[in-house]
């Protein structure tokens, strides 16, 4: 496919790359590459050549990250029950560079700040483990709804999601992350082959508006960073002002930072000190501006991926070393919930006027006061449903009748705009409590009482994706536990699991969201 670049962006591209620059035009002219990430919060590497299907087409591995491998353009991962599963992201190659540079570890507690649509977190999500904490913002609200999707669909328990200003969240969470990520707004020129409309965006985001807003989200940040931390910089455009000239900038405002050299092997190319600009220059001294050489480079021409720019900071400090794994025991996870609330307090736990409406419109149709406490409405339901394991303690929050799970260690987020309070479990309903889908994402095949796992080809399977009532024999359920076989079952496929569905003396009513159905 031909593509046609602005004329002012191929004047650059022959000023900065002299001689190569034939090479990287013609990379215009090649197929784009396509990438998939195993999730592993779900599945381990050492399990995806092992699976009964044909994974084995996806046997090229991607070098920089070894849970991703390419695959070709008329294959369809999308259209799999396993992507039903959220057993793996299908992301860009070169995008899944920034977070296997930011070296995340089981139990740190990490922020994305431009999170959208998920990506990036979702493999943060899966380095975690369910350990620590994952803050994902984006301030674009059209964009939050793909991210939240996308955590719940990787079963991110220990995550919340945030639709705030760089700004706002500093003054709530000053020297409070282990790492940050931030994939900067940018002019987008690396996207010009994958995303042939950004081409057209190209004049709207200019190099000196991005450049702007890259400068105030890193000065935010800068504060947000703890002692010893690490922070990745990364942009999908090859401009050097959005790039090196950045990096260059904030080190020289910043001398509690310093960049970490990166190795530029994989095809990957160092960064140039030479394109900072005189006056920046001026700023720095030699070995400032020569370490500028430790960012990366990824061109197209060089490597099979599109076009990125990365660098690694680090803030000064002894940084935070979180225990190993090996050293705690994974039990019952520990929720410590609120207390018992009555149902004409609801409206305090109300962010939207229509809930509250809601609320008062139902207290005047009965003016009774009952107690709910919410812990043993769970512990009802977990007690012949789900049985939760996990090594770090969690808090349970209710907002209006939503129940949410969430980090222990999180500060309070009242005046934040807050689009996922943590891992959405269920609602209180009818004085019962009932689960929501992302408590099936969440959750493995030995947490819940009642399982059916089916192959992918299995027609039960398909029907139940697309949201129908499907019919089994009491024989076909895993039972965990002497309990009846009525209630919830987890269904799955090769026992990862896709949803909820209510047992009935051989029916299984679909408790699979629309939203989520195979179309």
């Amino acid at each position: 496919m031909k593509i046609d670049l602005p004329d002012m962006f191929v004047q650059k591209m022959k000023l900065l790359l002299g001689e190569e620059y034939e090479q990287f035009i013609a990379s215009y002219n090649e197929h784009r590459y396509y990438g998939l990430r195993l999730n592993e919060l779900k599945i381990k590497v050492s399990e995806w050549g092992s699976l009964p299907e044909d994974t084995q087409t996806y046997q090229a591995q991607i070098p920089w990250c070894e849970s991703a491998y390419y695959y070709n353009e008329d294959i369809r991962p999308g259209k799999h029950p396993y992507y039903h599963a959220g057993l793996y992201y299908i992301q860009e190659p070169s995008a899944m560079v920034p977070v296997e540079l930011l070296d995340v570890q089981p139990g740190h507690r990490v922020l994305d700040l431009c999170a959208a649509p998920g990506g990036k977190s979702t493999q943060i999500a899966s380095k975690l483990q369910q350990q620590g904490t994952l803050v994902s913002n984006d301030i674009a609200t059209e964009r939050l709804k793909p991210l939240i999707k996308n955590l719940e669909l990787a079963g991110v328990r220990n995550a919340v999601v945030l639709n705030e200003h760089p700004a706002n969240i500093a003054k709530r969470f000053i020297g409070w992350f282990d790492r940050i990520l931030v994939d900067a707004p940018c002019s987008g020129e690396g996207m010009f082959r994958k995303q042939p409309a950004m081409i057209e965006e190209w004049n709207s985001y200019s190099v000196e508006r991005c450049s702007n807003m890259q400068r105030e989200i890193l000065e935010e940040l800068a504060l947000m960073l703890a002692p010893g931390g690490r922070m990745v910089y990364s942009t999908c455009t090859f401009s050097p002002e959005e790039n090196e000239e950045q990096i260059a900038q904030f080190i020289a405002q910043h001398p509690e930072f310093s960049i970490v050299p990166i190795e530029p092997k994989y095809g990957w190319t160092s960064g140039k000190p030479q394109w900072v600009s005189a006056e920046t220059k001026a700023m720095l001294d030699e070995e400032q501006l020569q370490s500028i050489a430790g960012t990366i480079r990824l061109w197209p021409h060089h490597m099979k991926g599109e076009g990125h720019f990365v660098a690694v900071l680090r803030k000064q400090g002894e940084p935070y070393i979180p225990p190993q794994q090996a050293d705690q025991e994974l039990s019952e996870l520990r929720i410590a919930w609120p207390e018992p609330f009555h149902n004409n307090e609801h409206n305090r736990y109300q962010s939207k006027p229509k809930a509250k409406q809601a609320v008062q419109k139902q207290q005047s149709k009965n003016s009774k006061t009952t107690e709910i406490n919410l812990q043993m409405l769970w512990q009802q339901f977990q007690q012949d449903n789900v049985l939760l394991t996990g090594y770090e303690p969690m808090r349970a929050v209710l907002i209006g009748d939503r129940v949410f799970v969430q980090p222990y260690e999180l500060p309070n987020l009242d005046g934040l705009k807050v689009a996922r309070a943590g891992w959405m479990i269920g609602e209180i309903k009818n004085n019962k409590f009932l689960p929501y889908h992302p408590l099936a994402m969440g959750i493995r095949p030995e947490e819940a009482t009642r399982v059916l796992s089916l192959s992918p080809d299995s027609e039960l399977l398909l029907r139940y994706l697309r949201g129908e009532t499907i019919f089994v024999k009491e024989e076909q359920l895993q039972i965990n536990g002497e309990l009846k076989c009525n209630g919830f079952v987890l269904v799955c496929v090769n026992r990862f699991p896709v949803g909820f569905g209510k047992y009935m003396d051989g029916m299984i009513k679909n408790e699979l969201p629309a939203g989520w159905r195979m179309m």
